[in-house]
């Protein structure tokens, strides 16, 4: 189990990490609304859209978007567009089509 200060330096990460424009870009990405958003993450609408807006939220409601974002497979990195990570959920369609198929198993 990690650390009390292990959690914090990674949520200060994910908090310098995840932008308000990342917020947009990986929405669109999921074609997600922000309704949609807001009931995935249990985040209030007004939050997500004030976020968006690139206005003061709380960082509990950043963190609960950046790592409901991130279970979709996304990962966010400053100054670059959300991409889809590698070994993560929707990172390959079926792997049983891949030539390496055989060595996962």
């Amino acid at each position: 189990m990690a650390s009390h200060a292990m959690k914090l330096t990674l949520e200060r990460i994910a908090l310098f990490q995840f932008t308000s424009a990342h917020c947009a870009q990986a929405r669109a990405m999921l074609g997600w609304s922000v309704e949609q958003l807001s009931r995935e993450a249990g985040v209030s609408l007004e939050a997500v859209e004030r976020f968006e807006a690139q206005q003061e939220v709380q960082d509990a409601s950043r963190l609960a978007l950046a790592y409901r974002l991130e279970a979709e497979g996304l990962m966010f990195f400053p100054g670059f567009a959300p991409g889809r990570g590698m070994n993560v959920r929707g990172a390959k369609s079926n792997p049983v089509g891949q030539p390496d198929f055989a060595i996962l198993e």
